[in-house]
């Protein structure tokens, strides 16, 4: 049963960082990818950064290309995602997620975790 749980969420200023981590726990595959999405209030849920496990190929959307970055910490069992110049319209719920790719869409989501940005 694969359990992930994210944190790290909060409020920060135009131009901020934070990092969100991921605790990605219960699967034996690594033929798959781990990623974040969000969703902003009134709008779709969108792929915002991948890592794929076999190989660590990483995938960015356009809209946090240099600005976010997505690793993974084996050790740890642990994804984070570093978010720096942060914008208002970077304000969403954040969700870490395991599937295939980032363009197919999750089969496991966690929670979530709020990033506010002011």
């Amino acid at each position: 049963h694969v359990q992930l749980v994210e944190s790290g969420g909060g409020s920060v200023q135009n131009g901020g960082s934070l990092r969100l981590s991921c605790t990605v726990s219960g699967y034996t595959d690594d033929s798959y990818c781990f990623a974040w999405f969000r969703r902003a209030p009134g709008r779709n849920y969108e792929g915002v950064a991948a890592f794929y496990v076999r190989g660590g190929a990483t995938e960015y959307d356009d809209s946090v290309k240099g600005r976010f970055t997505i690793s993974r910490d084996n050790a740890k069992n642990t994804l984070y995602l570093q978010l720096t110049s942060l914008a208002t319209e970077d304000t969403a719920m954040y969700y870490c997620a395991k599937g295939d790719t980032m363009a197919a869409g999750p089969n496991y989501w966690g929670q979530g975790t709020q990033v506010t940005v002011s």
